[in-house]
């Protein structure tokens, strides 16, 4: 279902720029600083995991861009192909829910240098050396045109090549109506180039326009998307700000479908979970897992994310096997 080799992961790296919970973007006074971006948050716990992965994407120089680079070598993901030149960083602004008020996300990335990416100018063959999957996200496209072309020539020259391809749908409304894109029909072309969809039932409800419940949503993509063979999906119940409950929903072709949940209170930080369940499952793909270890897996990884500050998780698979064994007594 996956290839063995290099994850190839595609996408902007961002500079997160948060502030402490309970204060407000127009008061703050101080803002930390994270590395971000769906698609490296990806490359960053697959290699904590023990996997072998690289990042496609352009930075600007100067410390900034130093910065980003720094943060995905320093966890071992390849870096060769992330190219430096004139621009600047994207950063995004994270305002923390409380108690029942929810987070706010403010984007600042226009022109920034990964915008410059153009897809005739990468030499394909040489990114994808040695590489057995790439995993993209509905983010890129969302920054514009020119971005989705790079995410849909990524797909094409993946297949060309038969490596097998997973896209998470990521859709991030501020972007496109930011970049005035309408969201669902480009969505669509990527999507019949993948093998493995991350997406729920909001995300088949916008590309199809109608409603699509949980339930049916692997169904609908299936039907879609001949080429798919695997869908999987988190759904979130909010308690509070720190407590969540997340239900994940792993199904194939075939019509096997599998569902679990977990109760995670004491929330320190719920932005890139995503990406670690998306993480999780593709790591127990390259493991040649069983489906119902997958989904534990991708829960488990997106459970433990919830419980550290930043975008990106750096479990490792040792740590991911302990959460498991639900070993939650202190460790001397």
């Amino acid at each position: 279902m996956i290839n063995s080799g290099t994850v190839l992961c595609l996408g902007e790296l961002l500079l997160r720029l948060s502030l402490q919970r309970g204060e407000l973007l127009a008061r703050g006074t101080a803002l930390d600083v994270h590395v971000g971006g769906a698609e490296a948050n990806v490359a960053v716990a697959l290699a904590c995991l023990g996997n072998s992965s690289r990042m496609l994407s352009a930075l600007p120089d100067g410390s900034l861009g130093d910065l980003a680079l720094a943060h995905l070598r320093q966890h071992g993901v390849d870096t060769a192909w992330v190219g430096r030149g004139l621009g600047r960083m994207g950063l995004y602004f994270l305002e923390p829910g409380a108690s029942l008020r929810r987070s706010v996300v403010r984007y600042d990335r226009a022109s920034s240098r990964f915008l410059e990416l153009n897809a005739d100018a990468i030499d394909w063959d040489g990114a994808f050396d040695g590489v057995g999957h790439l995993h993209l996200s509905g983010i890129t496209p969302a920054l514009g045109p020119a971005s989705a072309e790079l995410g849909l020539q990524a797909a094409r020259h993946a297949r060309a090549a038969q490596i097998t391809v997973s896209f998470d749908c990521n859709y991030r409304q501020q972007l496109w109506e930011q970049t005035g894109g309408n969201a669902a029909p480009v969505l669509r072309k990527l999507i019949a180039e993948v093998d493995i969809l991350f997406g729920g039932s909001r995300d088949a409800t916008l590309l199809f326009d109608c409603l699509v419940e949980p339930e049916g949503a692997a169904a609908a993509f299936f039907d879609a998307f001949p080429r798919l063979s695997l869908v999987a999906s988190t759904d979130r119940k909010l308690i509070a700000a720190d407590h969540h409950h997340l239900t994940g929903r792993l199904s194939t072709r075939d019509g096997n479908s599998i569902i679990d949940s977990i109760e995670i209170p004491g929330v320190i930080d719920r932005i890139g979970t995503g990406d670690a369940f998306v993480a999780g499952i593709l790591h127990s793909l390259l493991l040649g897992a069983a489906n119902a270890e997958m989904l534990a897996s991708g829960l488990a990884l997106a459970a433990l994310k919830h419980s550290v500050a930043g975008d990106a998780t750096t479990f490792t698979a040792e740590d991911l096997m302990q959460f498991r064994s639900n070993e939650r007594d202190v460790s001397r």
